[in-house]
């Protein structure tokens, strides 16, 4: 039995600053050879009174999600060529990320993007900043600066000697 290529592991969201952790992620995977792995999470939806709209409300956060990881994948492939597999969770980021990482232990790059501005380097950043990580197996967190322009984010993927 052969063992899985490793993989790198991006956080898909709609920040404006992902595109430019895809990018980076993307260009890295291109040139280690690595599988990119898109992750989605769902939040869970709010009860509704009836569990009809509930079940709807549920069905279309699923189809955005699988919308929104398509389009994150043909973004990828069209500017580094690297198919993307996409994952959609449902339930909150850091448990659901957590669980992946414990299932899959060909994951060896965990790749965030930074905010940019005042606010601070995002949630999730922050979170991992502030915390010991995730917990359970140790990945390394790569953090990409969101300013970066996406010219840049694929020269910082190339070996030292390259860029």
């Amino acid at each position: 039995m052969t063992e899985p290529r490793s993989a790198i592991l991006v956080v898909a969201d709609e920040s404006d600053e992902f595109p430019i952790a895809l990018t980076y992620a993307g260009a890295l995977a291109k040139r280690t050879g690595a599988r990119l792995i898109l992750l989605r999470v769902i939040e869970p939806t709010d009860p509704a009174p009836w569990a009809s709209i509930t079940e709807e409300m549920r069905r279309q956060a699923q189809d955005a999600a699988e919308s929104l990881t398509q389009r994150f994948a043909a973004e990828v492939w069209a500017e580094c060529g690297v198919t993307a597999e996409p994952i959609l969770r449902e339930g909150d980021l850091k448990p659901e990320l957590r669980k992946l990482l414990e299932e899959d232990a060909s994951i060896m790059l965990l790749v965030l993007a930074s905010e940019v501005g005042p606010r601070g380097p995002g949630p999730l950043v922050a979170q991992l900043g502030r915390s010991a990580g995730l917990g359970g197996r140790a990945v390394p967190v790569l953090v990409v600066p969101g300013s970066l322009t996406r010219a840049e984010a694929r020269a910082m993927a190339q070996p030292f000697d390259q860029a």
